[in-house]
């Protein structure tokens, strides 16, 4: 199964992108038999028992027993109607508060999601939640006294904040910040892979409308099947490695496009040309811009990547927005070009700062994530290492392409009975891929994140954090919390992998997925899980009301600020060849460095002192000139900048 809806067949009696109320969609929903329950109780048992790397800290810290659940479900699947056994099997896995460890309602559920015509957002005022509509689509609502900036004081009756709480008791959040995330985010908005369709057919909401007067309206839930996003990663493809270095929420992706094919269908338009473009012109090299001038700044990742120059009170600064970190549909050399593009992108941007915005991203490939963090520091980027737990599926799986690293550890744990494999980063060769560009923005860097930033996007800001690339200002006091590898029940029931006990098709489009491998953290903070604990922010903004009715305009602010009170860094090079081949000339331009070091091939050859000026040095190369040159310059004794070049 493919949740997000990019594989397997359309929900029947369906269009992709077509609209329909929650009446009618119900009407064409079918039903597990007992057996295929009970296939799915026993399946949910092996990947819980045998593979999910959490358990012994999901059951210390919430005091749950999922396995037991498990056992006491399938003793009573024959009393239990459809809806109930759904809802039991969501709940079991909704308590392990664990976004990377699902259970996926079968087809039609699995492809579809509910969406009122409209979004509602938080903000503070004096010190309180409230909560304000951001995006209406109008012709769906027959009110002309709802539009965006009102503020919604009452759900069913019930007063905003109280219904956002008992919203969020139901979501998966493992920490109380992504719990609230969640339980706003989706007040509005409801993946049916993941959780029951609403009770509901619509809802009444009581508002403050702009002129100030209370009013009430009444909306209706819309079902349809967003397009896949043209990067999306197959989780179920064995052939490609990027299936099994995946850290995503599929829920919040699920429902980023589905908003974004509601409200915005400009960008899905845009989305389609550049596509178009990529594929009348047999693909573009990595880092190479769209040939068509009217796209001049377009991201040839439109799904992924938008970047501006933000004018502010501070001055002008460069401002990137990551969606989405789910690359890789056709393989490893998409991360590097998704990673050059962002290289591109910010080479572009004005040099004095750089504002870095990963708000409601839920993830994607991690490789993605970690390669980008060499963009923004001239430190070595040392990647997160991965963890099994030790049982004997998790041996069986580490025979297997893409595992080996782990097979001794996880043998070994026969004798020492330790917990936990050893880590080991998710490709041999991936300190090498983290490292291979080298920094490219030697200005200041501010990362914004909010509690819907999960699992690869949880891994690159705590790698932000820890590579010390900049400052992370949040609009919340945690991010997700998502600190975990994660695979799909479908990838597992491969027959080419072979597993005892073995993993078994789930019926009907049902699915499942596990956090299979959990990441720990490096530098000052090494060997702490990411999972439950996130990352915590150097800084906070409360949103604001300002902030939602213009295009964030105070957050950019607040990140400005912190900008500006920082030294920005210059280092440009050039290098030209001399008369004699075994000799080149360096050109530096430096600003706020004191001395630069010379590498050849990783070698030191030679340091100069240059105190924030232009200077010109010569360098004996390697005949024939092929050559690896790095500039590292220092402020008194601390590395701040570095410059790579390959010379070919």
């Amino acid at each position: 199964m493919y949740p997000t809806g990019g594989h397997g067949d359309t929900a029947a009696g369906t269009t992709r992108g077509a609209t329909m109320t929650l009446q009618e969609f119900l009407t064409r929903t079918g039903e597990l038999t007992l057996g295929e329950r009970r296939l799915v109780v026993d399946q949910a048992l092996v990947l819980i028992e045998q593979l999910y790397v959490h358990l012994p800290l999901k059951r210390a810290m919430h005091a749950i027993d999922p396995v037991q659940r498990l056992k006491l479900l399938r003793y009573r699947l024959r009393k239990l109607s459809q809806p109930r056994f759904h809802d039991e099997m969501i709940s079991i896995f909704m308590e392990l508060r664990d976004l990377h460890t699902n259970y996926f309602l079968p087809a039609p559920f699995a492809f579809m999601t509910a969406l009122l015509p409209l979004r509602i957002q938080e903000f503070f005022e004096d010190g309180e939640r409230r909560y304000l509509v951001s995006t209406v689509i109008v012709d769906r609502i027959d009110d002309p006294h709802f539009e965006p900036g009102v503020v919604i004081t009452h759900w069913n009756g019930t007063p905003m904040d109280r219904a956002v709480e008992l919203n969020a008791d139901r979501q998966a959040g493992s920490n109380p910040d992504a719990r609230h995330a969640q339980g706003l985010d989706t007040m509005t908005a409801r993946w049916m892979g993941q959780s029951a369709a609403p009770d509901e057919e619509w809802i009444v909401l009581t508002y403050v409308a702009t002129d100030g007067q209370e009013r009430e309206t009444r909306v209706e839930w819309l079902v349809f099947e967003p397009d896949p996003s043209p990067t999306a990663v197959d989780p179920n493809s064995v052939e490609n490695p990027v299936s099994r270095a995946l850290g995503i929420d599929v829920r919040t992706e699920s429902i980023r496009r589905a908003r974004k094919m509601l409200f915005r269908p400009e960008a899905m338009e845009l989305e389609r040309e550049v596509t178009a473009t990529f594929e009348a012109r047999g693909g573009l090299e990595p880092g190479e811009a769209i040939p068509d001038p009217a796209m001049a700044n377009v991201s040839t990742f439109p799904d992924k990547l938008r970047f501006a120059s933000k004018n502010t009170a501070h001055g002008e600064f460069g401002y990137v927005r990551i969606s989405s970190f789910d690359v890789g549909s056709a393989g490893l050399e998409e991360v590097d070009a998704f990673v050059a593009e962002v290289a591109r992108i910010v080479r572009l941007l004005p040099q004095n700062g750089l504002i870095v915005d990963v708000r409601g991203n839920g993830g994607g490939t991690i490789m993605a994530g970690e390669r980008l963090l060499q963009l923004f520091t001239p430190k070595k980027i040392e990647p997160e290492r991965l963890h099994f737990i030790n049982t004997p599926l998790t041996l069986e799986i580490s025979k297997h392409p893409g595992f080996e690293e782990w097979r001794e550890s996880i043998e070994q744990a026969v004798e020492t009975g330790s917990p936990f494999s050893d880590g080991f980063r998710i490709f041999p060769d991936e300190e090498e891929h983290c490292n291979r560009l080298g920094q490219q923005y030697h200005g200041p860097v501010v990362l914004i994140t909010n509690a819907l930033c999960y699992s690869t996007t949880d891994i690159f800001a705590a790698g932000f954090q820890d590579n010390g690339c900049g400052t992370v200002l949040g609009t919340d006091g945690n991010t997700g919390a998502g600190g975990a590898n994660v695979i799909d029940h479908e990838w597992l029931s491969d027959p080419l992998l072979r597993l005892s006990p073995p993993i078994q098709p789930l019926p009907k489009g049902a699915g499942m997925r596990v956090a299979i491998r959990r990441t720990s953290r490096v530098g000052e903070r090494s060997g702490d899980p990411l999972e439950d604990l996130g990352v915590v922010p150097d800084e906070m903004h409360h949103i604001t009301k300002h902030d939602l009715l213009n295009d964030d305009e105070d957050l950019i602010e607040h990140a400005a600020s912190i900008l500006s009170s920082l030294p920005v860094r210059k280092l440009a090079v050039e290098v030209t060849p001399l008369r004699d081949p075994t000799e080149v000339r360096v050109s530096a331009t430096t600003e706020n460095i004191s001395r630069l070091d010379a590498y050849l091939d990783g070698r030191p050859v030679k340091t100069v002192d240059v105190e924030n000026r232009a200077v010109d040095f010569d360098l004996s190369v390697p005949l024939p000139g092929s050559y690896s040159l790095e500039l590292r310059g220092f402020d008194d004794s601390q590395l701040v900048a570095a410059k790579r070049i390959e010379v070919r």
